[in-house]
C-alpha cells in the first residue's frame, strides 16, 4: 500500500506543491479546504496527473473547531496510517494592532494556531502507537521577525512556532519527527494584487522541495526548522 500525506489548505500554494511532490514519490494524498468548488476541480487535476495514486478530499474550514475535527474523524475513517501530516492551512490580514478590525486576532489565531493543535491532537495517538509519522508545521518568518505591518498574524505565527518546539520536544522519544517549516515571502494567492516582479518572491516548489527533503533524511535524524527566504531577502 502507498504511504499517505495530509496536507489541510492543498489546492493552492505551497500545500498543493507539497501534494504534487509528495504524490509524484508515489504517496497518495488527503487535503481540505473552505472551497468545494476549488476541491473538485484540484481532484480532477490529481487524478489526470497521477493515475495510480489516491486522493481524498472534504471540505473544512479550519478556522471552526467543528470542521477540524471533522477532518480529524474523516482521516480516521480511511483507516491507514498516516506517514506525513502537513499543517499548511492559514491565512494573512495585514494590520496593526492599533488600527486592526476587531476579531482579528482571535480569527487568526483559530485559523493558524488552534487548527493546528486540534488537528494534530486527533491524528497523533495512532503515529504515536506506531512510532512513525511526520509532522510538518507552516510557520513563517513572521516566526521570528516581527514585522510592522503583521500585527494578529505575527502573533498568531510566534504562537505555531512556539507549539512546533513543544510538540518536538514531546514526540521525540516517540519517534515521530517534527519541523518547523519557516518560509519567507512566497508567490502565493497571499500576494495577489502586490505591484511586485514574480521574481522576487520564492517559488512554492521551492518549500515542497524542503520538506520532501527533510522527510527524506533516515529516521535517525530529524531537520528541526527549515528557514527560507527569498535571495534578495525579506519583503
Amino acid at each position: 500500500m502507498s504511504k499517505l500525506i495530509i496536507v489541510t489548505g492543498g489546492t493552492k500554494g505551497i500545500g498543493r506543491a507539497t501534494l504534487w511532490k509528495f504524490a509524484g514519490q508515489g504517496f497518495d494524498a488527503v487535503t481540505c479546504a473552505r472551497n468545494e468548488k476549488d476541491l473538485g476541480a484540484f481532484a480532477a487535476e490529481f487524478e489526470a496527473a497521477f493515475p495510480g495514486q489516491r486522493l481524498y478530499w472534504q471540505r473544512a474550514d479550519v478556522s471552526q473547531r467543528e470542521d477540524v475535527d471533522a477532518f480529524a474523524a474523516f482521516v480516521r475513517g480511511l483507516d491507514r496510517p498516516v506517514d506525513v501530516l502537513v499543517n499548511n492551512a492559514g491565512y494573512f490580514i495585514p494590520g496593526q494592532l492599533h488600527n486592526e478590525a476587531e476579531g482579528t486576532l482571535e480569527s487568526m489565531l483559530a485559523a493558524n494556531l488552534s487548527s493546528v493543535y486540534h488537528l494534530t491532537r486527533g491524528l497523533l495517538p495512532a503515529m504515536m502507537a506506531r512510532r512513525d509519522g511526520h509532522i510538518f508545521n507552516l510557520c513563517s518568518t513572521a516566526s521570528i521577525t516581527a514585522y510592522t505591518n503583521g500585527g494578529s498574524y505575527c502573533i498568531s505565527k510566534f504562537a505555531l512556532y512556539g507549539l512546533t518546539k513543544v510538540l518536538r520536544a514531546e514526540l521525540r522519544e516517540h519517534d515521530v519527527r517534527v519541523t518547523a517549516v519557516l518560509p519567507g515571502a512566497t508567490l502565493t494567492a497571499s500576494w495577489e494584487g502586490v505591484n511586485l516582479p514574480p521574481e522576487r518572491f520564492m517559488k512554492s516548489e521551492d518549500v515542497a522541495e524542503s520538506i520532501w527533503s527533510a522527510y527524506a533524511l533516515s529516521k535517525h535524524s530529524v531537520v528541526e526548522e527549515i528557514l527560507i527566504r527569498p535571495q534578495l531577502g525579506d519583503l
